[in-house]
């Protein structure tokens, strides 16, 4: 149903569209055992006393952006860093640094506490990858290597219609170099292992009739199969397993000297269920899918039918997997990964429910549903539940400052007492994608320290966020250029260093942000094991394939070492580098000018259209050089809000913003010219809204709140399908 259609159910004093009323009530309500009546009366009350808090919250945002405004305008160009700090200080947007204290978080499962490895974020409104998500704990290193660019097509390598043994002879030594990483042979490679024996000492391999042992016995864990003949082996490294596949009779297997048919590794640990960045959720249609997914997801009865090679077969969640272990003991892994969820921020309000006539605020009813639809992931007698340590995991995004995130841990905490449980049985995530969060992290973490189990840099958002903030004080850096700002590595920097000094290693996930370019996976193999440098215990990855790429750096290096070391260098004092603004003198060619303009239009317009005219909120898009790159509404942000920075600073006109749009749509109808249901925008500007929409983000981008491509995007996506009778 869209807002024009809608109709309601007056509950509570709450109006409830009638397909969220039924599935909460129906579903939701019957398998928690909580009575409908005590749901919609808890809720009203939580919407009664959040809601003004949130109006407040979001009145300071605009008070505080007003007075950066009225500063930058006097004082223009690059202020003094330590004059902006007095300045941020006066004004309350820079708080007060609190001690280095431990956050208290207890309850948290092994993948946040102790496991460091990569983190999906997918969409919730798409079953199938939402499942293919759940499922990527385990993933084929094999397939992984074969069907990306980590492989070289160079002399004779190509991938093919067929199985190419030059390329798979690469992808065999490839793996076989790992395995001598996670478990080294006291002498020799695993490359020359021509058989796999298991002793009384553990694990042996035979190497020209010579039986020689691991150079470290413990990393041998167990077996899957017979004992004197194993199906599989299993390893474990920095607390990562990863799998020998072992089948003399398999098509790889066969041909190979040990038998070894694949290495699986253990992949994405943990992964994100997104309500938000990255998808199109604009009524209660939308939300009663994406809650009855993720429901699906926690009860383990979600399944998808799929298609491949031709074969059509239904998609679930995958079972835990057991081995014996290495003492003769039973070894059980989770067969999934750990599920969080992230919801809404504080900016936007959603058609689903309705008080007096207008929308109810969408985080704080994604508060009460994602929890309520949880419930089941706890359950011991579930054997696909999520939690074994009885924790519901919900990463909250868009929060600025350590007011905003005080205003989440009560109503966390509402929640909890809403749906009977015990006090902080609700971890949250706090992205620190703000600029008046990544100033203030240390009195962010410290107001949900009894909760905290994840924070994570996204440099997007930080982007759109920092261009926004300080739109007024001038032209800013190009986008590319910004990857190298001094606030950037500062920001980065504060994160780790932050997160440490509150002891989150053992307790929560430090992360970091997304490799966008879905198809680059050298390029994503040869740099992200930086982020774990730099002391990342979790980094997003795009897809099941990468996250069992990027697995294999939590085998190279030790990130619990790496924080260890961090930690006794001492913090690192970068306050004045994060309030260095980008700005940059207008030095600017006409060239450069056009290729930014044309850039950022061609990005936004191939994002936009499909979250508007589609409903997809994430998106492999080609570039203007036909490069598949990942966007969400992150991208989009700082893509509008570049042009917009730059049509208010007079470095291109509003015109030539157009222009350059007319131009790149019919460069994206022509990249979308094969599919079917994609409505060109070229053929009539004023009537496609998907073009319209484009416009309007980067012509309306500098009086947007903080910049956020949302409140454009709802109204168009719904006049779309009103429209269109989509219901």
């Amino acid at each position: 149903m869209t807002a024009s259609t809608t109709t309601y159910v007056n509950v509570a004093g709450l109006d409830v569209a009638d397909a969220l009323h039924d599935y909460a009530t129906d579903v939701l309500c019957r398998r928690a055992g909580i009575a409908p009546e005590r749901l919609w009366q808890g809720l009203a009350d939580i919407v009664a006393e959040f809601t003004p808090r949130n109006r407040e919250l979001l009145a300071r945002r605009d008070e505080l952006q007003d007075q950066l405004d009225d500063y930058h305008r006097a004082n223009p160009g690059q202020p003094d860093p330590a004059e902006l700090e007095e300045f941020l200080r006066s004004i309350g947007y820079l708080v007060e640094r609190p001690a280095d204290e431990p956050i208290r978080t207890a309850n948290v499962d092994e993948e946040v506490a102790r496991i460091a490895g990569p983190q999906l974020v997918v969409p919730v409104l798409n079953s199938r990858y939402a499942l293919n998500a759940a499922n990527a704990r385990w993933g084929s290193l094999y397939d992984a290597l074969y069907g990306s660019d980590v492989i070289s097509d160079a002399d004779g390598g190509e991938a093919g219609k067929g199985y190419n043994p030059v390329r798979g002879g690469r992808v065999i030594a490839w793996a076989r170099a790992l395995l001598d990483e996670i478990a080294p042979l006291s002498q020799g490679s695993h490359s020359d292992v021509t058989d796999y024996v298991i002793t009384n000492g553990g694990l042996s391999a035979i190497i020209d009739g010579d039986m020689i042992s691991l150079a470290y016995p413990e990393r041998f864990r167990g077996w899957q199969g017979e004992r004197d003949n194993p199906s599989a082996l299993l390893l474990r490294n920095n607390d990562l397993h990863a799998i020998i596949d072992v089948d003399r009779a398999g098509p790889i297997g066969q041909d190979d000297p040990a038998g070894v048919n694949d290495v699986r590794l253990e992949s994405a640990t943990s992964t994100i269920i997104d309500f938000e960045d990255s998808v199109a959720a604009v009524d209660a249609t939308d939300k009663t899918l994406g809650y009855a997914n993720w429901h699906g997801l926690c009860t383990g009865d979600l399944t998808a039918e799929m298609s491949k090679g031709g074969k059509t077969f239904t998609r679930r969640l995958n079972e835990d997997l057991e081995f014996t272990g290495a003492d003769g003991s039973p070894v059980r892994l989770h067969g999934r990964s750990l599920l969080l969820c992230r919801n809404v921020g504080h900016l936007m309000t959603n058609p689903a429910i309705m008080v007096d006539g207008e929308e109810i605020y969408e985080g704080i009813m994604d508060a009460v549903f994602t929890a309520l639809g949880a419930l089941p992931s706890m359950e011991a007698d579930n054997p696909l539940r999520n939690s074994r340590a009885g924790s519901i995991y919900i990463v909250k995004p868009k929060q600025h400052g350590p007011e905003e995130v005080a205003f989440t841990n009560d109503l966390f905490a509402a929640v909890e007492d809403l749906l009977g449980l015990e006090r902080f049985t609700l971890k949250v995530g706090v992205m620190d994608e703000e600029r008046r969060t990544s100033v203030n992290l240390d009195a962010c973490i410290m107001a949900v320290a009894d909760r905290l189990a994840f924070i994570n840099t996204g440099f997007l958002d930080r982007t759109g966020d920092e261009i926004h903030s300080s739109m007024e004080a001038g032209p800013m850096e190009r986008k590319a250029a910004m990857q190298t700002a001094a606030w950037k590595q500062a920001y980065e920097d504060n994160n780790v260093d932050a997160g440490i000094a509150h002891s989150l290693p053992g307790k929560a996930q430090i992360g970091k942000g997304m490799w966008a370019m879905t198809d680059l996976m050298r390029g994503m193999v040869d740099t992200k094991i930086g982020q774990l440098r730099e002391g990342a215990n979790t980094a997003w990855v795009p897809s099941p394939t990468a996250a069992t790429l990027h697995a294999s750096h939590y085998h190279l290096v030790d990130v619990g070492a790496v924080q260890d070391e961090l930690h006794s260098r001492g913090r690192r004092d970068r306050v004045h580098d994060l309030l260095t603004v980008p700005v940059k003198a207008d030095d600017y060619s006409a060239e450069e000018k056009r290729e930014e303009m044309d850039n950022n239009c061609q990005s936004i317009l191939g994002y936009v259209v499909r979250w508007i005219e589609h409903g997809v909120g994430c998106s492999r898009v080609p570039d203007i050089h036909d490069t598949q790159l990942m966007e969400d509404r992150a991208t989009l942000r700082i893509s509008s809000q570049i042009l917009a920075n730059w049509i208010r600073h007079n470095l291109v006109t509003a015109e030539e913003v157009v222009d350059s749009l007319e131009r790149m749509a019919v460069l994206v109808d022509k990249q979308n010219a094969d599919d079917p249901n994609y409505l060109p925008m070229a053929a009539d500007f004023e009537n496609s809204i998907g073009f319209q929409a484009a416009k309007d983000l980067i012509l309306q981008g500098t009086t947007q709140p903080s910049g956020y491509t949302e409140p454009i995007l709802h109204a168009r996506r719904r006049e779309f399908k009103d429209r269109h009778g989509l219901a």
